[in-house]
């Protein structure tokens, strides 16, 4: 289960920046009605070079003001260039140690600790700050101003500026402030600046940052209905994309700050907001889209690699009240012929709705392992959900090995009370080495009472149905078994006599201001060695996921498979995401794709939305449509709420047919997927992406939010409106091919919308130029895919007399936890193609090629796009005319140019089809023929 039904939350306006500020302290903005400055900021008074490298600096407080509170008077200064491309700039308390996300959950080097303030003022008189007012580095130059102090990043390279704290008289934001409670600094922008990222929430304007729209972080239980809401994730990091002079040059910033926090974004500066931590920006140079990800996934780490079948389709509901309910889901899958890998359970399978049961009438354990003997037999696999809350009850054994060992988040020295779905509830603390140990241990026997393939943590961000401190009622049953179970039913009384509970600065908390404890956690509520819940909320589901990969890890040592709900800096290393409770209708399908593509940017990239809408149900046209998106999610799951009605995609036949024909593709289109994977894990690129990350210089491209890529070269163009059978979709330039029908062909040399034909069944999938896309034959499971010959589809520009195109597979043991070359368990294979003087080649150079070797895998198809000529001649294979070429047939066909410009409508192009082909994928082969030219 999820949320409570969407419809009954409130409408919320903004976003919380509370985790990780780290990228997001990087843009400075105020309110539209530009508040009052706050204080005259600090001075640099002194400053001295460390010895690994950095510079260390004192600031003193130019003048103190009482609004939010009493500043700091001494701060300490500390930045870095930690590689060629990350600069750090740390600020805390000069004299005593403040909150920071913890050094074990995100390892990072550690600043100097504070200094005591007699050392500091002893440095002083060693050195005048203004003989140290620029820092360089290999891409980054850092400078400062002293008074008031301020500071400025540009890159080496064109001396641009990426980030500018000082404040002039006229700027509507104020100098550096540090206050206990209240952080804030803000940075100056280029109008011309594109700004992504700062989520999670819900973006009505698309991917770019839109001018005046809220962006608060602070994890929030808010579905995702809810437009520039703070909503289940805190990722305080932003790109910035800027065209000069026809140059692309992206960076980005991170504020690496768990507290919650504002951002207010004007187009031409930003500015944070934060209620506590310290001041830790991170500075990625870039210069490409690509490279800014890399720079940061190589900081934050690498995206976790996903096991193959995570890749096929997925199917969920809430409301499978008994097992033979998924046993016909299952089986209506396989009858209406669509591809189906995993069945979930939502918590339909618990005993009362207790973690790790199993309900004894419904789910009775006997025939639930009958029935998961079955499917994984046929290579299917079964997921269920955890939530955090641990149901308080004396006969239940996860409770009470929970108390024993002492487990969960205190208030007034007593487990912190609370309700979610069992009812009342304490939460574990994941802070915790011990709870990280029992969490393990119950994940253990759990696993031994039912064999899940995956985890799905949800509700952790964390979520209560009740506010404030609370006690079980004693004369009550709670939950009462009659109302909805998210319904407070706990005596409760509010807290507001702590400064944490009311602190003195109110975030924009789920759009209305409410108080930062409001349906979670008191924010007063202690963890392991003191730690405030106000200071470590938004890592709660962060600290969760690390605890739950560790326990699957060390299961059997497989690969693991976790789908969280709350993400912070850092989740995408261990978790999988799902965009959370959307709804059923046009405007969250669309906001779908701005939402994957942001995670994307965040180190996230399995990502994926409930297709066909959470709840209310969908209308079967939207349900076709969603289908055709979401079959190209990285992550592709159905998933509906208890009270909507059954939408499996089996329902309607009409959705049924749209849903062979588009995840039938995506099955053919598995093994690229899986490379995606592999290149995500080593280089952070994302799955999904947003077109400009292809062609950063084409700035038509910027704010495009309709339309997505698979990996560097599959556009996916849906249709995202009702009643439409056509879609306009951007082609930037170049040569595009349908994977649908690969005669069809679009060409540009400048880039152009073109409008497409998409009728209620067809999905508009289209292939970029100079690429080489390893694919197979699909079916109605990876597993049984998998070993299905592939087909190597080479694309050249349309009609070119020299070019070339390359691609790339990676096969593995998915089960292995690591994902990696060299372990005897991987291959990888580069392919590469040339087009000269009418010369195709086509060669292919592996890597590791046994283990392709041994599971017999062969290339049965060449698919060669965009030639010159009306003929081939001269075939030859691995320099033979005959061996290995004795069943190989080949067939040509002209592309009919669908849409083309600037004068290139009549240029003619034909497709070379090599069939019956038997090449080891394991083995290095080599192709060559001649195209004979047209008469």
């Amino acid at each position: 289960m999820s949320s409570p039904p969407p419809l009954l939350s409130s409408s919320f306006s903004s976003l919380r920046l509370s985790s990780f500020l780290v990228l997001v302290l990087c843009l400075a903005g105020v309110s539209s009605a530009a508040p009052a400055k706050i204080g005259s900021g600090y001075r640099l008074v002194s400053v001295e070079e460390t010895a690994d490298g950095g510079l260390l600096g004192l600031l003193q407080v130019n003048q103190k003001t009482p609004v939010y509170g009493p500043d700091i008077p001494l701060l300490q200064l500390y930045v870095k260039h930690e590689t060629e491309s990350r600069l750090r700039v740390h600020i805390t308390d000069a004299e005593k140690p403040r909150w920071e996300v913890p050094y074990n959950l995100l390892p990072r080097e550690q600043p100097p600790p504070p200094l005591k303030k007699a050392a500091l003022w002893r440095s002083r008189k060693d050195l005048n700050p203004t003989t140290v007012s620029e820092y360089a580095g290999s891409e980054l130059i850092v400078s400062f101003t002293a008074d008031p102090f301020s500071f400025a990043v540009r890159r080496k390279s064109n001396g641009q500026t990426l980030f500018n704290t000082s404040s002039g008289g006229s700027d509507p934001y104020s100098s550096l402030v540090f206050k206990d409670q209240y952080l804030e600094v803000s940075t100056a922008l280029p109008k011309d600046a594109a700004l992504f990222g700062l989520g999670e929430n819900t973006q009505p304007h698309g991917i770019k940052l839109f001018p005046g729209d809220p962006y608060t972080l602070y994890t929030t239980d808010v579905s995702a209905i809810n437009l520039n809401t703070d909503l289940y994730g805190s990722h305080p990091v932003y790109m910035d994309l800027r065209n000069v002079g026809g140059e692309a040059y992206a960076h980005a910033v991170l504020l690496l700050n768990s507290n919650g926090m504002d951002v207010f974004y004007r187009g031409t500066s930003l500015t944070y907001k934060v209620i506590g931590g310290v001041m830790d920006f991170y500075f990625f140079s870039g210069p490409s889209p690509l490279g800014v990800v890399d720079q940061y996934t190589q900081f934050i780490g690498r995206p976790a690699p996903m096991p193959y079948w995570a890749f096929g389709f997925h199917q969920c509901r809430w409301g499978y009240h008994n097992l033979s309910v998924i046993e016909d889901v299952v089986e209506n899958y396989q009858k209406a012929q669509i591809p189906l890998d995993v069945i979930w359970n939502d918590d339909d399978h618990m005993d009362g709705k207790k973690d790790f049961t199993l309900n004894p009438l419904n789910y009775p354990r006997p025939k639930l392992l009958a029935f998961l003997e079955k499917i994984h037999a046929r290579g299917m696999k079964y997921v269920v959900i955890i939530d955090p809350g641990i149901g308080i009850n004396s006969t239940y054994g996860v409770y009470q090995r929970g108390i024993a060992n002492d487990v969960f988040i205190k208030y007034d020295g007593e487990p912190y009370v609370a309700q979610v779905w069992p009812g009342a509830v304490n939460f574990p603390d994941f802070l915790n080495p011990k709870t990280v140990d029992w969490w393990g241990d119950e994940i253990r026997r759990f696993h031994e009472l039912v064999p899940v393939d995956g985890l799905w943590i949800d509700m952790n961000e964390v979520s209560n149905f009740c506010s404030g401190k609370c006690t079980v009622p004693k004369n009550k049953q709670c939950p009462t078994g009659t109302g909805p179970g998210w319904i407070c039913c706990l005596d409760c009384k509010n807290i507001t006599n702590t400064r944490w509970d009311d602190p003195p600065y109110k975030i924009n908390a789920s759009g209305m201001q409410v108080p930062v404890g409001f349906k979670t956690i008191a924010t007063s509520a202690v963890h392991y060695n003191g730690v405030l819940e106000y200071d470590a909320h938004s890592l709660y589901g962060f600290s969760q996921t690390l605890a739950t990969h560790k326990a699957l890890q060390g299961l059997e040592g497989k690969r693991p498979f976790i789908l969280s709900r709350s993400t912070y800096v850092g989740s995408g290393k261990y978790a999988a995401h799902w965009t959370g409770d959307n709804q059923g209708t046009w405007e969250n399908l669309r906001y779908s794709i701005s939402t994957m593509l942001n995670f994307g940017i965040f180190g996230v990239p399995m990502v994926g939305a409930d297709i066909c809408g959470f709840y209310p149900q969908p209308t079967e046209e939207l349900c076709n449509r969603w289908i055709e998106v979401g079959a190209f999610y990285p992550f592709s799951r159905d998933h509906a709420n208890y009270y909507s009605p059954r939408q499996e995609l089996y329902q309607w036949e009409s959705v049924a047919e749209s849903a062979r024909n588009a995840l039938g593709m995506r099955y053919r289109l598995l093994p690229y997927l899986y490379t995606l994977n592999y290149e995500a894990h080593t280089t952070g690129a994302p799955i999904a992406r947003p077109v400009f990350f292809s062609f950063p210089t084409y700035s038509e491209s910027y704010g495009l939010s309709t339309q997505f890529l698979l990996g560097s070269s599959v556009m996916v163009s849906p249709v995202l409106e009702q009643g439409k059978s056509q879609v306009t979709a951007l082609f930037p330039p170049g040569t595009w091919y349908s994977l649908f029908d690969m005669t069809q062909t679009i060409v540009s040399k400048s880039g152009k919308y073109v409008t497409l034909d998409a009728p209620l069944h067809v999905v508009n999938v289209h292939v970029y130029e100079n690429t080489i896309l390893p694919m197979q034959q699909g079916g109605m499971i990876s597993k049984e895919a998998r070993t299905t010959p592939f087909n190597l589809v080479v694309t050249f520009p349309a009609g070119a007399s020299d070019a070339q195109a390359k691609g790339s597979l990676f096969l593995d043991n998915d089960e292995l936890p690591e994902m990696k070359l060299g372990s005897g368990s991987s291959s990888y294979i580069d392919f590469y193609a040339t087009l000269s003087s009418g010369k195709v080649k086509v060669w292919s150079k592996v890597q590791e090629g046994d283990f392709a070797l041994k599971n017999g895998w062969i290339i049965g198809k060449v698919s060669v796009l965009g030639l010159g000529g009306s003929s081939t001649s001269a075939l030859e294979i691995n320099g033979d005319y005959q061996i290995e070429t004795s069943n190989a047939e080949v067939n040509l066909s002209d592309h009919k140019v669908v849409e083309a410009s600037d004068g290139v409508g009549d240029m003619k192009a034909t497709m070379v089809e090599i069939t019956g082909l038997k090449l080891l994928v394991g083995k290095n082969f080599e192709m060559t023929w001649k195209m004979g030219m047209r008469g």
